[in-house]
């Protein structure tokens, strides 16, 4: 896809348990595109879990994993549901802000622990001494740096979310 070529995909960033493979489904459907989550390419092409990734070589190496499925993307008219720790790469977020609206799924802390649950089988990008609790502090300012819209999920069903982002797409 050549930088000339109109922003035609819709990318889904926030944290794990924020909706983004829920909501990036409907929105596909709503939208009359095509899905791609980043974490399935990962898993695909490793053959193995997320959480098997971080336990078997470490965080970093799912973040390498990460920003190399993030850069392969090749994609028109796609609603794209990208891993939570997406924007610890400076190269994937730009080629993501290349071929698509940035949209954030902002989410509560408390929404985010009850959704989650046990987050240590979740196959997340963290240092073992993280919380997700920390995450959230370190990642919220990344998420709203990139983002060309927020759209905020507090209290709100996926149908609600979905409908929000689409609203949001349409201004």
């Amino acid at each position: 896809m050549s930088a000339a070529q109109p922003k035609t995909n819709v990318v889904l960033i926030g944290m794990p348990g924020s909706g983004k493979s829920t909501v990036g489904v409907l929105l596909a459907k709503h939208l009359s595109r095509g899905f791609v989550d980043t974490d399935l390419i990962i898993q695909t092409n490793h053959g193995k879990t997320l959480q098997q990734i971080v336990d078997g070589a470490g965080h970093a190496a799912l973040l390498d994993a990460e920003e190399a499925a993030v850069r392969s993307l090749d994609v028109e008219n796609h609603v794209v549901a990208t891993g939570g720790s997406v924007v610890y790469s400076a190269a994937g977020m730009a080629h993501l802000k290349a071929i698509g609206v940035l949209v954030y799924l902002a989410t509560d802390l408390a929404t985010l622990e009850a959704r989650v649950g046990d987050y240590t089988m979740r196959g997340l990008a963290k240092r073992p001494e993280q919380t997700l609790a920390d995450l959230f502090a370190e990642r919220q300012a990344l998420y709203e740096q990139y983002a060309d819209v927020t759209v905020e999920t507090a209290g709100l069903s996926h149908d609600a979310v979905c409908a929000r982002v689409e609203a949001a797409l349409d201004r």
